[in-house]
């Protein structure tokens, strides 16, 4: 992806593979002889793969790593001959783009080595070894020989190759081989000689200065923004929590846009959509709790960028805002708005005042929150007078239209915090009689339709029979119901409605292995899974009930099942009790942040 997370991206496949002696081609990432170990290096957004390949006996150990300043990756391979006779090695790149009639992409074998060019960028992979072969044309149909080759240099391929010749490794030799992937825009400025001047320029970096480089950067990061008063590591347990809160450190530096502050919600795992409608966008909903556990993190000024700039750059003219974005602020593949998103990002604002008491950011953001405000009070108007066309609102899980529980608990939340911003606000404004006496009157509607939320959520959300509240007109339980007490204060926590509903969640939403499920019937990605922010949501309302055990036990079983580099998933598969489907889920880990905050203030952990 390029220039952010989430937007755009170039490659369809991109392989590695090797040649040793008389072979085929050897994929690196897929061979049946190779066994694999994959970690980050500590403290640090730099990735190692351990490759063993037990028919010839050599090992490789792959490097991936970005430098600091410029688009380029740095794919360094150390291989190591392990088995009794010498080897003759070549190294083979296979790369197929994403190609369209408006933005073909054409391959150009150049400075030794592979140009894929379109009207508006250019791919770019090469070593600062010497080129053995290429293959602009058909490459696909010769690569698995591991031998390429044919006489064009440049042609109308999506897909081309390049293959060099390391030369013999002796029995016990170590062999350093590396791969650059550069990316450039074409802009107005377009030259193709300086994309071959950069390539030549690139060839001379010193790579080994650069990765320290970038080590010391990322670790230089994380230490600036280790804020939470975590514990020296003592156990596994300790660690595993140490680790966690450190990805999630690492992982949002690289979802977050520095330009506009919008936040993705994780990294592209179905490019193709085969099972979902793509993760890689910034929604606002899932974006406010990402902030707040910026905030919780020492990210301030990424967490006022994203309200200050993102949120005011996206809303609509009438006050809401759409379902997702791309994190540079553009309208993003949507299928239908949901009220929520709107009320969040107010709730968001005053969240974010309230960690940094900064009265400039509150103000900065009052005309946005007003314009929220007011579209929020003519939907409580317009449901209360069952407006069909006001109420096809899609809930949080984006799957059934309708008027949800969660969503009226999000209005009532995103009216109080206004009040409260007027609280804070109206000595500032004691020479301005007019926005006075409008916030006085606003207040006033304010309260008169809050008031309906809460009517509207007992009179048509408590299922009497059940004895709970339920999500929708459809009945079922949803741990989404905890947002009527966690974050959106509209009951307390020990109300008999909302202790009633809890006691239903367990015996409808607990899986036999402690998670909790989203809600009845959950069926997406095969359904049946736990969810890491089901555990966390359910671990902040004990929390608030001071049944600190509980808290823990649910904090505890997400800990247990977390990745050993300390990604979270969306989903835990109760099988193997490892993370499922999303891994480095923002939302997950912002969940984490949140919890693990309260625990420690309690002294729990």
């Amino acid at each position: 992806m390029y220039p952010s997370v989430d937007y755009k991206q170039f490659i369809k496949e991109f392989h590695v593979g090797i040649r040793l002696n008389d072979s085929g081609m050897i994929y690196l990432h897929n061979d049946v002889n190779n066994t694999y170990k994959q970690y980050y290096v500590e403290d640090a957004n730099i990735i190692k793969t351990e490759i063993n390949n037990s028919y010839f006996n050599v090992n490789i150990v792959q490097t991936d790593f970005i430098l600091l300043k410029e688009p380029i990756l740095v794919k360094r391979y150390e291989i190591t001959n392990n088995s009794n006779i010498d080897l003759n090695l070549n190294y083979l790149i296979y790369s197929d783009l994403l190609s369209n009639d408006n933005n073909q992409v054409s391959g150009y074998e150049k400075i030794g080595g592979l140009i894929q060019y379109t009207h508006d960028y250019n791919f770019c992979v090469f070593s600062k070894e010497k080129m053995l072969a290429s293959q602009i044309n058909n490459s696909n149909e010769s690569i698995m020989e591991g031998v390429i080759g044919d006489k064009d240099y440049i042609g109308m391929s999506h897909d081309s190759s390049i293959s060099y010749d390391m030369g013999i490794l002796k029995v016990g030799e170590k062999k350093k081989f590396e791969l650059f992937v550069y990316v450039s825009q074409n802009d107005e400025k377009y030259n193709f000689h300086e994309i071959e001047n950069t390539i030549e320029r690139i060839k001379t970096i010193d790579t080994d200065k650069e990765y320290q480089a970038t080590k010391s950067f990322w670790r230089k990061y994380l230490k600036a923004h280790s804020k939470l008063p975590l514990k020296q590591a003592k156990n596994a347990y300790y660690e595993r929590i140490e680790t966690i809160y450190n990805r999630t450190v690492l992982l949002y530096a690289l979802l977050t846009n520095s330009n506009t502050g919008g936040v993705s919600a994780g990294v592209e795992v179905d490019e193709g959509k085969t099972k979902c409608g793509r993760y890689s966008y910034c929604w606002p909903r899932d974006s406010i709790f990402i902030a707040q556990a910026m905030d919780i993190i020492g990210m301030e000024k990424e967490t006022e960028r994203f309200y200050k700039t993102f949120c005011k750059n996206t809303q609509s003219k009438n006050g809401m805002w759409e379902q997702r974005f791309y994190t540079d602020g553009r309208l993003a593949p949507s299928w239908g708005y949901q009220v929520d998103e709107t009320a969040s990002v107010v709730y968001g604002v005053y969240k974010h005042y309230e960690t940094t008491k900064d009265e400039k950011f509150l103000k900065d953001n009052l005309k946005m929150c007003e314009k929220a405000v007011g579209f929020l009070l003519k939907y409580v108007e317009d449901i209360c007078k069952e407006k069909p066309e006001m109420q096809a609102s899609y809930d949080l899980w984006e799957e059934n239209e309708g008027i949800h529980t969660y969503s009226l608990a999000s209005i009532f939340s995103a009216f109080e915090c206004l009040i409260s911003m007027y609280k804070v606000l109206k000595p500032s404004f004691e020479n301005n009689r007019i926005k006075l006496e409008k916030m006085r009157n606003d207040e006033k509607e304010i309260r008169e339709s809050q008031l309906k939320v809460k009517e509207y959520i007992n009179n048509n959300l408590y299922d009497t029979k059940k004895n709970s509240f339920i999500r929708n007109r459809d009945g079922k339980m949803d741990i989404s119901l905890l947002g009527l007490v966690v974050p959106f204060k509209v009951y307390s926590p020990k109300e008999k409605h909302v202790t009633n509903t809890i006691e239903k969640m367990s015996l409808t939403l607990r899986t036999y292995t402690g998670g909790y499920l989203r809600y009845e019937g959950d069926s997406y990605m095969g359904g049946n899974n736990p969810w890491v922010i089901s555990n966390l949501w359910l671990a902040n309302y004990y929390l608030e009930t001071g049944e600190n055990k509980k808290a823990k036990e649910c904090f505890d079983f997400v800990v247990a099942t977390s990745l050993e580099n300390g990604m979270l998933g969306e989903q835990i598969d109760n099988k193997t009790m490892k993370p499922a489907w999303v891994l480095g889920l923002g939302w997950s880990h912002a969940m984490f942040i949140i919890i693990l905050e309260k625990l420690l203030s309690k002294g729990l952990i």
